[in-house]
């Protein structure tokens, strides 16, 4: 049987009814629209960058569509659209949406801040601030330069009085010092997610990377959540580091994915650039 033709041609894409939009709570939206379209007259696939077709959320723009073509010459036109809503941050970028990994990691003994000088929270100092002083000859410290080496407290032992090679903990009355050479070191890593607007805010989160920080923001950035630790460290280091940023785009946006490390002791400031 012949096709019998009625009503609208569909010459031009019809919106159909039941689009949808939907929020993620930090300030991305995203919706889908479902056009009918006669097959002759199916448009082109490559939609990115259309607006909304419906008010007031013509700030979200296509991302990404497929067709289905259908019986009785109908094609059926699906469009996925994103944006940042308008009343976030006008627009401009998400909130960050964070969240944090918690667990201890081996480090080399002599890298805890309490190793050379008494911390507050901690009994003493586990080696010890110099001078130390010399051991006896075949005693417990090995002999180096021709002379026994020089010991600290809790059995550590030093190439010279001042310091210098820390050779190890060598006194077996000290067992939960004893040959140690690591520890565990608490250790915080923050995975984040938020959107921008422009490029220029791309580029300026990418040239942030490396930069040490005392605050919840880069720049105009807020990247951490209200409840991460901030500040600075037992030297007076900022304690979070920015060290990744992963740029894709999405839309007419761009989707950033980055992590920052917390440190309880603080990044040096003299190796990673304090951010401004």
């Amino acid at each position: 049987m012949a096709r019998i033709d009625k009503g609208n041609e569909l010459s031009v894409s019809q919106l159909q009814p039941g689009w949808t939009v939907q929020s993620d709570g930090f300030g991305l939206n995203t919706g889908t629209v479902t056009f009918k379209v006669n097959a002759d007259d199916a448009a082109e696939l490559d939609v990115r960058g259309l607006a909304f077709p419906k008010a007031p959320y013509t700030y979200m723009k296509a991302h990404k569509a497929s067709i289905t073509y259908d019986a009785l010459n109908i094609a059926t036109m699906r469009i996925d659209y994103v944006g940042i809503d308008s009343n976030v941050n006008s627009g401009s970028m998400t909130n960050p949406n964070c969240q944090a990994a918690n667990g201890l990691t081996s480090e080399n003994i002599t890298a805890h801040p309490n190793f050379f000088t008494a911390q507050e929270g901690y009994l003493g100092a586990i080696a010890g601030p110099a001078p130390y002083t010399q051991d006896s000859v075949d005693n417990l410290a090995p002999t180096v330069n021709k002379a026994p080496a020089f010991l600290g407290l809790n059995g550590s032992c030093f190439e010279r009085e001042n310091g210098g090679r820390f050779i190890g903990f060598v006194d077996p009355s000290f067992p939960q010092y004893y040959g140690k050479t690591q520890y565990l070191s608490p250790t915080t890593t923050y995975s984040g997610i938020m959107y921008v607007e422009s490029q220029e805010a791309v580029t300026v989160l990418v040239e942030l990377l490396n930069t040490s920080n005392t605050t919840l923001s880069w720049s105009t950035f807020p990247l951490l959540p209200a409840w991460a630790p901030i500040g600075t460290g037992f030297e007076g280091n900022p304690v979070n580091l920015l060290s990744q940023i992963n740029v894709e785009e999405f839309g007419e946006i761009f989707k950033i994915n980055y992590e920052i490390r917390y440190s309880r002791v603080g990044w040096e400031i003299d190796v990673y650039k304090k951010h401004a």
